[in-house]
């Protein structure tokens, strides 16, 4: 199944083919494959070109590796003919846990997905600054409490970048998880100015600023919802 293969992730580190991951596939090549599902079919488009674009910014440290990526929102056409959000965007952090040296366990990812406004915190936040989301990915279900997520971002003391952490309290299988990323300022900078170009994007901006409509060709009114990758699935 495409979502439960591996997305590639566009590291200087990840390209050196000592890197690995484990699960659902154990090589670059299957990771690569699951990144044929992402960004094309959820919008992008460039121009004439027929190739797919999948650009995650992704670090990968000792115990365990990050990447971040834009999904954007999905459309559905009104009977005015005009177009309207039907499921907004939001910037994705995946975590995945080491079980080796420069090896990364797929199958035991964890999603934490940031609205705007949490990408807002995120982007203003200075060296000294901390942030903390909490999210219940069943909140407003009979599932509601079930499962907890919690991500940190907190300054290292020495100033020199940040710990991002997740934590997920699963109730049902009574299970606690927490994936640690400790990342440089270089590596933060990195991410926040990725964040503030694809604001507009997963709010749909993009589309009101070009005049483009939404239901053109290679821009479908409505995603494939087996495309639409929420932070609680694996």
């Amino acid at each position: 199944m495409m979502l439960k293969q591996a997305r590639s992730l566009l590291s200087r580190k990840f390209c050196n083919p000592s890197n690995s991951l484990v699960g659902e596939g154990s090589s670059f090549r299957s990771f690569a494959s699951w990144a044929d599902s992402s960004s094309t079919r959820r919008g992008f488009s460039l121009g004439k070109s027929t190739g797919r674009v999948f650009a995650p910014y992704a670090v990968f440290k000792g115990k365990a590796a990050l990447s971040v990526e834009p999904v954007l929102p999905s459309f559905i056409k009104v009977d005015s003919g005009d177009f309207r959000i039907e499921r907004r965007g939001s910037l994705m952090l995946t975590f995945m846990p080491a079980i080796g040296e420069r090896k990364y366990d797929w199958g035991k990812r964890q999603r934490f997905a940031l609205s705007a406004t949490e990408v807002g915190s995120l982007i203003s936040m200075g060296p000294s600054n901390s942030s903390e989301f909490f999210h219940d990915p069943s909140m407003k279900s009979s599932g509601a409490g079930q499962v907890k997520k919690s991500l940190s971002v907190k300054p290292l003391a020495d100033g020199s970048g940040y710990f991002i952490s997740l934590s997920v309290n699963n109730s049902i299988l009574k299970t606690m998880e927490r994936f640690t990323v400790p990342v440089t300022t270089a590596e933060f900078a990195v991410m926040k100015t990725a964040c503030s170009f694809a604001l507009p994007h997963i709010m749909g901006w993009d589309r009101l600023t070009s005049q483009v409509r939404v239901g053109t060709e290679g821009n479908n009114s409505k995603v494939d919802p087996q495309l639409l990758e929420i932070e609680w699935d694996k």
